[in-house]
């Protein structure tokens, strides 16, 4: 029997509404279902889970795995997507899945150790932007990947909300201009931060949890900007920190640091606009979203 916490049942209604309400109920039966599909032998899920129940585990090899279960939606099927797509190249492997029924096996990352806790602020940063590199992989002719234009439909559909408005409306500007941008789109990981790259003892470091979006290179730096800033920082502290994050990012990555700033400032008041569809906290974020506009 697997206790769902009361952080993750709210997340999980507050996504997907009477759906999720339903496979929270539906949990048992699903945990059942697919120890016996795969033959697992599950331990017990991770803590402080936000959107999906993360179990550990050993499938009939005894490899460890992570059996990674949530409400069936769009988000689940195109990380399946990335995933393949990646096929273990600087990212976790994946087993086997049913992206459609909300399920994906994962090999388990070990020891799993996150990236802020193994290198400082530069070390972090310098990692990051390298596999977001070997992460880039060319659309598939024919794929199913959403485009920054839908992935961004949050922001330009913003329209009551208690954000300053010049802010919203220099974010929907910037992102049309950058939209408009005739740079060569990619896959990208679409969530690259320090929680989602973890240190594999036997193959280094690697990326979980990925979105799968396809666009413009210069956006996947947006949610690492977001990531990992001293909460009692200066404002000056802090525009320091993210000012030495785009310049190392502008170094690796080989794009301008002007055009970096722009995404990263896009992409903070579009996971503000998240934050506020989903009922939590947006005041950091919009402070940061106003300091890497002084940026740009």
């Amino acid at each position: 029997m697997f206790v769902i916490s009361k952080e993750l049942a709210r997340n999980i209604e507050g996504v997907h509404g009477e759906a999720g309400r339903a496979w929270l109920n539906s949990v048992p039966r699903l945990v059942n279902h697919y120890s016996e599909k795969w033959d697992l032998k599950l331990d017990q899920p991770f803590e402080n889970l936000s959107y999906n129940l993360v179990i550990t585990g050993l499938n009939r090899e005894g490899q460890s795995i992570v059996l990674k279960l949530g409400p069936p939606c769009a988000e689940l099927v195109a990380e399946a997507a990335a995933l393949n797509l990646f096929a273990g190249r600087a990212a976790v492997r994946l087993l086997a899945d049913d992206a459609d029924g909300g399920a994906l096996l994962l090999e388990q990352v070990y020891p799993g150790t996150p990236l802020h806790e193994l290198q400082d602020e530069v070390s972090a940063t310098r990692t990051a932007a390298r596999l977001m590199l070997q992460l880039q992989h060319a659309p598939p002719p024919e794929h199913s990947f959403p485009s920054l234009k839908r992935w961004f439909r949050s922001l330009n559909e913003l329209k009551a909300h208690p954000f300053p408005t010049a802010l919203v409306e220099e974010a929907k500007e910037t992102f049309a201009t950058l939209a408009a941008w005739e740079a060569p789109a990619v896959i990208l990981h679409g969530d690259l931060h320090h929680e989602n790259i973890l240190f594999s003892a036997e193959r280094g470091w690697l990326a979980i949890d990925p979105k799968g979006v396809c666009g413009d290179p210069g956006c996947e730096v947006g949610t690492f900007m977001l990531n990992q800033l001293p909460r009692k920082a200066l404002q000056s502290e802090l525009r320091e920190i993210l000012s030495r994050r785009l310049s190392i990012f502008s170094d690796e990555l080989e794009i301008e640091k002007q055009r970096l700033t722009r995404w990263a400032f896009c992409h903070a008041v579009l996971s503000a606009s998240w934050s506020l569809e989903e009922g939590q906290d947006y005041g950091r974020t919009i402070k940061i979203a106003q300091l890497l506009s002084s940026l740009s």
